[in-house]
């Protein structure tokens, strides 16, 4: 049985919220201890939920901890998925050996299938109309208290990173039996009215529209309902032409892209077509277990340079944080390096680490200019350690003087 969100109350307005659903509980002040935008402390949580925090060096300074590592694809891929279906296979798991009771998840609003509907979900039949992407806020956590309130004791919760700081930074509280976290990265979310907004932008025929994806290749795949597909390469996005605030600041400023407190992260980027796989705990690896030869697992691959591409990027960011134009390829230049970038850019790992580094950026520079007063405690020192490269380092006023994490700087 799939129960969707009850009415809850409006939150409070707020700055710096993704509205994950803390602010609609029975006590809306947890948010001041559980809020990703507030004071994160990474290499505590790190610690308390993997039993370490991340290394410092290789992979984990981009990815944070990481056991294993893979290139994945369930075969088949299943019908209706974004990728293959890892996500909601992995759920549907657990509900089918009883390793847990519910799962909290998305689904598609019955009046938008693009707009996100929180669901609990009992039954594995019921997570197929969890696949695909959604694009909006929705307030996941107010279902933690219904959950509990059903009785249910052992849940599974796919959450994107704001999602599952503030779990994470609850968990103790809540009392469940056994937690399980599925996380997918996430990054530049907005309402779901502006992607509608976006989608107008893209075609003509926006209504048809039933799947979007940027794709490792450097190219957003719309699909549509009579079964044709389009193809069209980032540098050909109308990125430049959305209003200012699309893309709101929390999305601007996150500084958790891979998820890093998850059991297991489920995303695309160093995928190269396939899904991309971070096992960090015995929970995460005992999930990957359960699917056994349904999925095939690879080593990631590894190409191109990233150095170039990031910088153009803390370039056009620094801009644009400032108040000034973006640089804007002339339109007889799109098209030959939408058709180069795919051959010559980064891709596979280093095109992953290439989208951190840039993350880490756009955060610092959005903050300076719209936050200041929260830089010292919100950017955590695995941000700072990615920009640094590029020449963004904090001054005395942006880091605390006795970081939770000083055991981490470089």
């Amino acid at each position: 049985m799939t129960v969707t969100t009850p009415d809850f109350a409006s939150p409070a307005p707020r700055t710096l919220c993704t509205d994950c659903g803390v602010s609609r509980m029975a006590d809306p002040s947890a948010c001041g201890t559980a809020c990703q935008f507030i004071k994160p402390d990474y290499p505590g949580m790190e610690t308390r939920v993997h039993g370490r925090a991340a290394g410092i060096d290789g992979d984990e300074a981009f990815f944070g901890v990481t056991g294993a590592m893979y290139r994945a694809a369930l075969t088949p891929a299943r019908k209706g998925a974004q990728w293959t279906g890892l996500t909601t296979r992995l759920a549907e798991r657990l509900l089918e050996t009883g390793t847990v009771d519910a799962v909290l998840t998305m689904v598609p609003d019955p009046d938008d299938r693009w707009r996100p509907r929180p669901a609990i979900i009992t039954d594995a039949a019921d997570m197929a109309e969890a696949r695909g992407m959604r694009m909006g806020y929705a307030p996941l956590l107010a279902l933690l208290e219904p959950a509990r309130a059903a009785g249910h004791r052992k849940i599974a919760v796919i959450g994107i990173p704001c999602h599952i700081y503030a779990l994470r930074a609850l968990e103790a509280k809540l009392g469940f039996d056994a937690l399980y976290v599925i996380g997918t990265p996430c990054s530049d979310n907005t309402t779901t009215e502006n992607f509608h907004g976006f989608l107008a932008r893209l075609t003509d025929a926006p209504d048809t529209v039933t799947y979007l994806e940027f794709r490792a290749d450097y190219r957003v795949e719309l699909r549509f309902t009579d079964g044709t597909n389009r193809l069209i390469p980032f540098l050909k996005l109308p990125i430049s032409d959305l209003p200012p605030d699309f893309f709101p600041t929390t999305c601007r400023t996150c500084v958790d892209y891979t998820n890093r407190l998850a059991d297991i992260t489920v995303g695309y980027m160093a995928g190269e077509g396939d899904q991309w796989l971070i096992v960090r705990n015995a929970r995460g690896q005992a999930m990957l277990d359960t699917l056994g030869a349904e999925v095939a697992l690879a080593k990631p691959g590894t190409r191109g340079k990233r150095a170039s591409a990031v910088k153009g990027f803390v370039e056009n960011t620094r801009r644009a944080a400032g108040g000034l134009p973006l640089r804007r390829m002339p339109d007889f230049m799109r098209g030959m390096m939408g058709w180069l970038m795919p051959k010559i850019g980064p891709r596979g790992l280093e095109f992953a680490r290439a989208r951190l580094e840039m993350k880490a950026a756009e955060a610092i520079l959005h903050l300076r200019r719209e936050e200041p007063a929260k830089m010292k405690n919100m950017v955590p020192t695995h941000v700072w350690n990615l920009a640094a490269p590029y020449g963004l380092t904090p001054t005395a006023n942006e880091i605390s003087a006795k970081p939770k994490d000083d055991h981490h700087q470089q």
